[in-house]
Order: structure tokens, then C-alpha cells, then sequence
């Protein structure tokens, strides 16, 4: 028997509490960034502006239900991947290089537009109608079923991927991996599967990461790599040796942050100047002025966000639903993971901008894009009395 609830209480509150932090939290540290910098234009505005549009984003998706996402995942998977072989072939009048990469739409008057990021969020519908059909399919679960799944999750996600390598843009690759695997994770297949492929995918990783350090020649002679596409590896492990080059940014991210100590200098009272510093480097800008409160407070945000998404994936009851639920959570928490070890050397930088608070039109609507299906998914949830705690998924 369902239990019907009143609009209200189907509208996501906690989300929108959480996201308006991000928002006020996003333009103090923008405003702040622009003022150490040369720019002919206010960052904090135009923020503004993707954040009402992101938010106009959200009242549209969130409309839609569980068996509409479905029905919808294919067109906007093929959607996404047209934008991206569009991309590839485009004259550089609408898709010119920047710093080496061809990963924009330049649309006046909206400026540039990053396809990458929408088709982040379309193939977590893709691949969460996939694992949803493939177990409507095949109740009993084998061997080789887990395997025609994982075949079959490998080739949807490899095609955006091949895509988006070919930009290059190594950082969104990487979100698309964690992306796939966050999803393989919960869709059931069996560790004897998962195990050796991803040990034997750390293993080709930490080789590669061995010869780049101790075996460089090696690969320069089989491969033909230069040395100089290993300067981030080498600028992450000693960046005051490449500070000139490769470690600038790192550099002046950790005496940024370093400096903030405990409480910070104050709110536009910065003194080490980072190029760029409202976009990907915008938690070296809060770790300066606000300290470790201010980088904690940050981080505090996201877990909470995490964990209510987590929440909204055990409430469902749609499989579909939690798979798109786990899809969000995979891609937001490498995000954050990944920007904020980059700016403490924890992690090499790639380039991830930090959800939510970095200046970027694209990230910003991908991201609002997603938070659209989880208010969806709240919105549709209906409770029942008596219901069974099988979900008809593994995790």
C-alpha cells in the first residue's frame, strides 16, 4: 500500500540547503580570486548566472520519473556522443585549441561550452539502464553473465572515453573511469570478475608509474614518449626542482594553502598570487584566506552531500534509481578527491575543477544536471507499507 506524501515533503530540502552553501561559498572564494588577477571580467556574475540556470536545470529534470530517465538514457547517451565526434571534426572557428586540448564549443554570446561534462552524467543513465535490464533479463545470476555485463558496461563506457581522450582531456577521462567503476561496484558482478581485471589494471599502473620514474628510457625507446610528457609525474613528486614550469602551480598552491595555517589571512587578503586561481585552483584560494576552518568547512560540505546522496540510494526503491544514485556519488567524490589532492600534492594535477564552488559554466550545469536526477529521484520516491527489503540488486 503506498503512502502518499504532499509536495513538499517530496521536494528535496536538505539538497537545496546544502547546494545554496555551495553557492554562497562559490562566490565569496570567486570574488576573492578575481580581484589578484588581470581579468576584464567579473567571474563572480557570470557564476551567478550558471547557478540560475542550473537551478532552471534542475526544476526540468526533476519532473521526470524513474521510467522516463530509462526511456530517455539512450537518446542522451548518443546525443552526448554526437556532441563529442562533433567536437573532434569542427572547424576552429566554433572549437578552437586551448592549452592543447579541443574540448569546447566557443557560442557567443554563452562563451565555451565543455560537451564532456553533460556526457558524464549521460552515461550514468546509460549504464544504469543497462545493469537494470540486464538483471530484469537474467534473474539467475552466473558467471558468465556477470561477464556479458561487465563486456557490455566496458564497451558503453569505452566509447566516450576513446572520445574524450582523443581532446586530449586526461582529467575527464579519469572521471569516466571512476564513473564505471563506482557502477560496477554495486551492480552485482562477482568479485571473480572485478578482482583480477582492476589488480591487474593497479599492477600496469604502478608499472607504468615505475618506468616514468626509475625507467624513463624505456619507454622513450618502445613507445617513442617524450620526456617531457612525464613533467606533471615529475613536478608532483618534486615540484620545486620543476617549479619553473610543471610545478608553478603546485608550488604556489601548497605556500598558499601552507600559509592559511589555521584560521587564515582574512577574506580577500591573499598574498601568493596562482594564475587561474577561480577555476581549478579555488581550494587554494579558501585554504589561504579561511586556513584549515575554512579548507575543513569545505570538505565538511561534501561529505554531507555525499552521504545524503548515499541516503537517497538506500531509500529508493528502484534499482534504476540507485544506480544513478551510486553513478552521482562515484562522480562527485572523484571530483573532490582529485582537486583537492592536486592542490596538496597528494595527487598529480589534472586539470578537475572542484563541484560546485570552481568558476565553469559546463561543470557547473553537469553537475546541476545531476543533482536534477537525485531531486527526482526524490520527488518520485514513493513509500509502501509492508515493503520488502529485497531491492533486486547486489552491492
Amino acid at each position: 500500500m503506498e503512502k502518499p506524501l504532499k509536495k513538499n515533503e517530496r521536494f528535496d530540502w536538505t539538497l537545496t540547503f546544502l547546494l545554496m552553501l555551495f553557492f554562497l561559498t562559490s562566490c565569496i572564494a570567486i570574488y576573492s580570486a578575481q580581484k589578484t588577477g588581470q581579468y576584464g571580467q567579473n567571474f563572480m556574475n557570470k557564476q551567478i548566472f550558471w547557478y540560475v540556470v542550473g537551478a532552471g536545470i534542475i526544476g526540468v529534470v526533476m519532473m521526470f520519473d524513474s521510467e522516463q530517465y530509462r526511456k530517455l538514457s539512450w537518446y542522451l547517451y548518443g546525443f552526448g556522443i554526437f556532441l563529442l565526434v562533433f567536437l573532434y571534426f569542427a572547424p576552429p572557428s566554433i572549437a578552437e585549441e586551448r592549452n592543447g586540448a579541443k574540448s569546447w564549443f566557443f557560442i557567443e554570446p554563452f562563451g565555451s561550452i565543455q560537451p564532456s561534462e553533460f556526457m558524464k552524467v549521460f552515461l550514468i543513465l546509460a549504464l544504469s539502464n543497462v545493469i537494470f535490464v540486464h538483471h530484469q533479463k537474467n534473474e539467475a545470476k552466473t558467471f558468465q553473465s556477470d561477464l556479458l555485463l561487465f563486456i557490455k558496461m566496458g564497451a558503453i563506457t569505452s566509447l566516450p572515453l576513446g572520445l574524450i581522450m582523443l581532446q586530449p582531456d586526461l582529467g575527464t577521462a579519469l572521471v569516466i573511469l571512476a564513473i564505471f567503476t563506482g557502477l560496477i561496484l554495486v551492480s552485482g558482478i562477482t568479485w571473480k570478475i572485478i578482482l583480477p581485471l582492476y589488480g591487474g589494471g593497479a599492477a600496469l599502473g604502478a608499472g607504468i608509474l615505475y618506468m616514468v620514474i626509475w625507467k624513463p628510457e624505456i619507454l622513450k625507446e618502445y613507445l617513442s614518449v617524450k620526456t617531457y610528457q612525464f613533467g606533471r609525474i615529475y613536478a608532483w613528486l618534486d615540484p620545486e626542482s620543476y617549479q619553473s614550469e610543471y610545478g608553478y602551480h603546485l608550488v604556489k598552491s601548497l605556500r598558499a594553502i601552507g600559509s592559511g595555517m589555521l584560521t587564515g589571512k582574512g577574506f580577500s587578503e591573499r598574498e601568493v598570487y596562482i594564475p587561474e586561481s577561480h577555476t581549478d585552483f579555488i581550494f587554494s584560494v579558501i585554504g589561504e584566506e579561511y586556513g584549515f576552518v575554512g579548507g575543513s568547512f569545505v570538505i565538511g560540505l561534501f561529505f554531507l552531500l555525499i552521504y545524503h546522496l548515499t541516503k537517497t540510494a538506500l531509500d529508493t526503491n528502484d534499482p534504476f534509481n540507485t544506480y544513478i544514485s551510486a553513478g552521482v556519488i562515484s562522480m562527485i567524490t572523484f571530483h573532490v578527491f582529485q582537486n583537492i589532492g592536486m592542490t596538496i600534492q597528494l595527487l598529480p594535477i589534472t586539470g578537475i575543477p572542484l563541484p560546485f564552488i570552481s568558476y565553469g559554466g559546463s561543470s557547473l550545469m553537469g553537475n546541476m544536471l545531476a543533482m536534477g536526477l537525485i531531486y527526482g529521484i526524490r520527488y518520485h520516491h514513493k513509500t509502501y507499507m509492508f515493503a520488502s527489503n529485497d531491492r533486486g540488486f547486489n552491492i
